[in-house]
């Protein structure tokens, strides 16, 4: 498959064949698979105090004989604390059990649970493969609800990743034909629920995904602040990137540079 290269007015300057990782077959569940592993991995462990709701001694003896024990006394055997010791009879109260005021928890989430979901090396690596095939079709990438521009796909020239400028790169997007994409990741809305004081207040929409050849690319830090758009090294490509929230097809800029370090070291093969 060729496709066109433009530079920064959009205009064409050439021709190039993708590489093969870009022909694998679409898998959506392999995808989906490969995304929920890296999410997993990262979701933090929690858990309560396994002491919880057993601070205090809540034994009594219901043997006939022993001293002031609960024997006779027609109570249930729920484990009670003892509040006070005047009198004849103990003042007790309900507690430890998960039933009881300040008891326990009867299955409470514990923080040794191991989250991480693995998946074999190569099933992640033709995951990648999957979602860069599904970049380049844009029946996908408009099922996922972007906005795909006239005449993509398309590749930049490589002379796009030594723009320094924010604004300059916001240009080179809109004559690109991804304005509107940007202005429908442009909002953000505040989270529904606790996140709000966790510091993940608001959302922001995915938008495109640029792909440059190497960490040293000036466009890293120009284009970072761009809402909803992210900048990606071509070797730390996965299939989070290229399918967020399981979802594949991603609007996708690649730099004519990233599609040849993509050819000539076969990555993710």
């Amino acid at each position: 498959m060729k496709v066109n290269v433009v530079d920064a007015e959009k205009g064409t300057v050439g021709q190039v064949e993708l590489p093969q990782q870009f022909a694998e077959e679409f898998h959506p569940d392999l995808i989906a698979r490969a995304v929920l592993s890296i999410e997993s991995k990262a979701r933090q462990p929690y858990g309560s105090d396994p002491e919880s709701g057993k601070r205090y001694s809540a034994k009594i003896s219901r043997r006939r004989r022993d001293y002031k024990g609960a024997y006779g006394h027609g109570i249930s055997r729920v484990p009670r604390k003892t509040m006070s010791r005047s009198g004849t009879r103990f003042n007790w109260t309900a507690a430890l059990a998960p039933g009881t005021v300040g008891g326990r928890q009867a299955h409470p989430p514990k923080a040794e649970k191991v989250w991480a979901k693995k998946i074999n090396k190569n099933e992640n690596r033709k995951a990648i493969r999957s979602a860069l095939a599904a970049t380049m079709v844009p029946s996908i990438v408009s099922g996922r609800g972007h906005v795909v521009p006239k005449g993509y796909p398309f590749i930049a020239s490589a002379a796009v990743e030594d723009v320094t400028k924010t604004r300059d790169v916001v240009n080179a997007l809109r004559k690109f034909g991804f304005e509107a994409e940007l202005a429908r990741v442009s909002g953000r809305t505040i989270r529904a629920g606790k996140g709000k004081t966790r510091g993940r207040r608001y959302r922001v929409k995915k938008g495109p995904l640029i792909v440059v050849s190497a960490e040293s690319s000036k466009l890293i830090k120009s284009a970072r602040n761009i809402m909803g758009v992210d900048v990606a090294v071509v070797n730390r490509l996965n299939a989070h990137m290229l399918a967020p929230g399981t979802a594949p097809g991603r609007l996708t800029l690649f730099t004519a540079a990233a599609i040849e370090r993509l050819g000539k070291e076969k990555l993710f093969t």
